[in-house]
């Protein structure tokens, strides 16, 4: 009996706990508080050294949580985006995605060799961690304050957030690999490797995109709430078959969607609708559990190197990386800087510092409290002020 109140009192504080974080909401769009930063506070109120004082420490735990809810959150991101709109941007989306992180970085690691006491290939892990725009924050803050940009720079954002995860994450594992198993791959080989998983990942991800809509023509169920279960099970094929074949299935997940949705099929409109619930509920349980693995009394001893390095990646790598992948872009120097500027850290980041644990990385602790931090800046000074400058630059619709 005891076991079963346990349970009860457990589904009880949970659904207390998401029911504060979606009526969050309001209170985000009344004072301008990114809905990230909300739920990162209400799980860190709730962790061990919070109000609630929730026992939390699984590092492993909260990294597969973050990848699953990486998964919904992509594809439901790729639904939401037209092909009509992102196909002007496509090579501008995919520079920033891939050249544009890697700039970020190298560039990163460059400062961070001086301004702690890392080694060069530590310095690019943690340059690689943070070197991403998130996905969930952008696409998040964008459609949340009803952002309309000029010169299609909203689905140049939502592209590249969508799609430059797969880099950093290829980045982040393989700088791991240097460090920890220096011997196992050569540089050719490294660049075969990424080479096919973009390949593979791309392709298949296209592919699938296009042959789910054939599949609701054809498949005649006659419940209608069976067919989001179908594409429940369709995404988990996708990610599951893209990372079999050495492919990148988050690259995979997201052209997916975007594929998807150029087509008319049965029940369409249920299945967005359904994806998109999901991936809002993804994103609050990813950052109340990222909020509940960070201890807050720790972050004062990184304050220092994280406020510095967060500045650096603000008003440094970020613009140089964009301004070097934009050269020959259609974009002027007003547009470029925005573009910058709308380069928030999120969910990601957080969630590739906690690779390092897996390693057994000594500095893994720190690593992650330093990302933490950053992710927090990054979102307050970025995200609170990212209407501001597209009036304040002249870019707003």
């Amino acid at each position: 009996m005891e076991i079963i109140g346990n349970i009860n009192f457990t589904i009880i504080v949970v659904g207390i706990i998401l029911f504060i974080s979606v009526y969050a909401s309001k209170l985000s769009e009344k004072i301008g508080i990114p809905l990230l930063l909300v739920f990162l506070g209400i799980g860190m109120l709730l962790g061990s050294e919070g109000i609630v004082g929730i026992e939390f420490d699984n590092v492993f735990l909260a990294q597969i949580i973050g990848m699953i809810a990486l998964i919904f959150i992509l594809y439901s991101g790729g639904l939401d985006t037209f092909w009509e709109e992102i196909k002007p941007v496509m090579i501008n989306g995919i520079l920033l995605a891939t050249l544009g992180v890697l700039l970020t970085a190298v560039i990163m690691a460059c400062f961070i060799y001086f301004v702690l006491d890392f080694t060069f290939l530590e310095s690019m892990l943690l340059g690689s961690i943070i070197s991403s725009t998130d996905a969930a924050a952008v696409f998040m803050i964008l459609r949340s304050q009803k952002i309309k940009l000029k010169n299609n720079i909203g689905p140049l954002l939502e592209l590249e957030s969508g799609s430059n995860d797969p880099m950093a994450i290829f980045l982040t594992i393989t700088i791991l690999q240097l460090i920890f198993m220096p011997q196992t791959h050569s540089v050719g080989e490294w660049i075969l490797q990424f080479v096919a998983q973009f390949a593979v990942g791309g392709i298949l991800g296209m592919l699938c995109g296009y042959l789910f809509p054939k599949i609701c023509q054809h498949i005649n169920i006659s419940q209608a709430g069976l067919y989001p279960l179908i594409s429940v099970a369709w995404l988990f094929m996708i990610f599951g078959v893209s990372s079999f074949l050495n492919g990148n299935g988050y690259l995979s997940i997201y052209l997916a969607g975007i594929i998807t949705n150029k087509y008319a099929f049965p029940n369409k409109s249920n299945i967005i609708a359904f994806h998109d619930a999901i991936a809002w509920m993804m994103q609050i349980v990813v950052f109340l559990v990222l909020g509940l693995l960070v201890f807050p009394s720790q972050l004062p001893g990184v304050a220092i190197q994280a406020l510095i390095l967060a500045f650096v990646l603000i008003f440094l790598a970020r613009p140089l990386s964009v301004f070097i992948s934009l050269y020959k872009s259609k974009y002027n120097k007003k547009e470029k800087i925005y573009i910058s500027w709308v380069g928030l850290r999120g969910a990601v980041p957080i969630i590739l510092a906690t690779y390092p644990y897996v390693y057994k990385f000594e500095s893994s602790s720190t690593i992650f409290n330093i990302v933490f931090f950053m992710v927090i800046i990054s979102v307050l000074l970025q995200g609170i002020t990212i209407s501001f400058m597209a009036k304040k630059l002249d870019i707003r619709e």
